[in-house]
């Protein structure tokens, strides 16, 4: 399930990027998976439909899904290809983790708790399939 923070400091569209791309890591969306039409997805998530159409681009130039007159936006991808700047891979993994941080800052956890997350979503990460660990 696809799920947005409104109050977050992360921009809505890149929640939605990276919400789908951790489903399709997660392979709950698999290749050949429709996903819901901009315009309905902007109203179950109340927001304006460009955003969700840039991250639907975005998904597309990633080569994640692909999008058809008729036939919709699908899952085309069966694995989640690697970060966009291999040489700055790590760079966009600490950019990334920071807005998390950031996120769970304003949600009110404690170091401690966050520490706790990290420690329990790294334990269950490397033992299951690449991609993102279940929560």
């Amino acid at each position: 399930m696809l799920t947005i923070r409104l109050n977050s400091p992360v921009p809505l569209g890149d929640q939605i990027v990276t919400g789908l791309r951790q489903l399709i890591a997660a392979e709950h969306l698999r290749p050949g998976d429709e996903l819901p039409p901009v315009r309905q997805l902007a109203a179950d998530l109340g927001i304006n439909l460009n955003t969700v159409a840039r991250a639907y681009r975005e998904l597309e130039q990633d080569g994640l899904v692909s999008t058809g007159r008729g036939r919709g936006t699908r899952v085309t991808a069966d694995r989640i290809p690697p970060l966009s700047r291999p040489e700055g891979g790590r760079a966009e993994v600490i950019d990334r983790l920071r807005a998390a941080l950031a996120e769970a800052k304003l949600a009110g956890l404690t170091e401690e708790e966050v520490t706790s997350i990290v420690r329990q979503l790294m334990s269950g990460f490397w033992r299951s399939s690449p991609g993102v660990g279940k929560e």
